[in-house]
């Protein structure tokens, strides 16, 4: 009883610390001046009785070239800035390594109804954010509205938030900003850079450069502000670590709080010989250890085969691992190297005197890879 009162305490505090690191990264992200600018303010109300929930495959957790693509995941911020008959509201999507297109639903009732156009954010594996600008709204009039994105992979729908309208508030001045991807410049065997040109369009406006060995890009380079001119200025970044005797896909984003623009995908070969094809990884489990009597470190090694490579645990108190009764551990990232790196985890809420399995279980673009299992014991 002693122990079932401590988990309880424990799964509460938890969720407590999980609510603030939320509610820490909501302020730093957006804080009163972020994306939105000095005319943002805070929602009036919010609806929390529809919830964010994503349909298709699984979320992953590495970046870069080669990682496994998922469904995206969508977050609406309540944070909008209304005025009498328009809004910027904002969110983030994390494509999850697929190319991504966003969307608001927004309406009068929490029925919604109305939907913005379709913008596209890009196929990371970073959330990035997703601005929307609505027109035509009513004065004084409260409105609901929630983020919507969509891959290849599947569908997220961000939680359901409300504003209303002022009355005596005009609308923002500026537009969508405009991007123009440019031809690359100085390319190596390992590194490129890469060009456009981007004009702000009278509003605070932010670009970045995705790109991969395809046409789904899946790599992106850190937002750089460019103001908020009238005029077209020079954008662009530098990428390393590229493959030799590589094809790579290219292009330039900008965005400001009237949304998202993507230039045009482009092409440019790395000098050199290509490199040798990538492989499944190698996987070996370890014997576990540390044991106690309700935790134990799982212990493992992951050769990547020069592919981003993800690793999990799975364990049980059954000896062939069926999924009635199997668990596993988060997913962490074993990177893209071609030497053996070691992985481990530890594993909680055990139950005393118990005999568990375990095996190291890793994935990439080759393959997924089971290493073979281990016992232990707790005390």
């Amino acid at each position: 009883m002693y122990g079932s009162f401590m988990n309880k305490q424990t799964g509460v505090i938890g969720g407590i610390i999980i609510i603030a690191i939320i509610a820490a990264f909501i302020y730093i992200t957006y804080g009163s001046s972020g994306l939105l600018g000095n005319n943002a303010t805070s929602t009036v109300s919010t609806s929390t009785d529809v919830t964010g929930g994503v349909t298709g495959g699984g979320t992953n957790t590495g970046t870069g070239t080669g990682a496994i693509p998922g469904a995206p995941t969508a977050a609406t911020n309540a944070t909008v800035a209304p005025t009498d008959t328009t809004v910027v509201i904002t969110g983030t999507v994390n494509p999850d390594g697929a190319i991504t297109s966003y969307w608001y639903e927004f309406g009068t009732t929490p029925s919604l109804g109305k939907k913005t156009s379709t913008q596209t954010v890009g196929s990371g594996f970073t959330a990035i954010p997703t601005p929307g600008y609505i027109t035509g709204l009513t004065k004084s009039t409260t409105y609901y509205f929630r983020l919507v994105a969509q891959n290849a992979y599947g569908k997220s729908t961000g939680v359901q938030h409300s504003f209303t309208t002022t009355n005596g508030t005009p609308a923002p001045v500026g537009s969508v900003p405009a991007a123009r991807t440019l031809a690359v410049s100085g390319q190596t065997a390992t590194n490129a850079a890469l060009i456009g040109t981007v004009n702000p369009n009278k509003a605070s406006t932010q670009y970045w450069f995705e790109y991969g060995t395809s046409a789904s890009l899946g790599n992106t380079t850190p937002f750089v502000s460019v103001g908020n001119g009238s005029v077209s200025v020079d954008a662009s970044a530098s990428v390393s670590n590229l493959s030799a005797g590589t094809t790579y896909y290219y292009r330039l984003n900008a965005q400001n709080q009237f949304g998202t623009v993507n230039g045009s995908i482009l092409t440019f070969k790395t000098s050199g010989t290509p490199a040798s094809t990538t492989a499944a990884p190698v996987v070996t489990t370890q014997v576990p250890g540390p044991v106690a009597t309700t935790t134990a470190t799982l212990n493992g090694t992951v050769n990547p085969g020069g592919a981003q490579t993800r690793y999990w645990f799975e364990y049980s108190t059954d000896t062939l691992l069926g999924s009635a009764l199997l668990k596993t551990t988060p997913q962490k990232s074993a990177g893209a190297g071609r030497t053996t790196v070691s992985a481990q985890a530890t594993v909680t809420g055990l139950r005393s005197g118990t005999t568990y399995y375990v095996r190291l279980v890793a994935e990439n673009a080759e393959g997924t890879v089971r290493g073979d299992k281990q016992t232990f014991t707790t005390k």
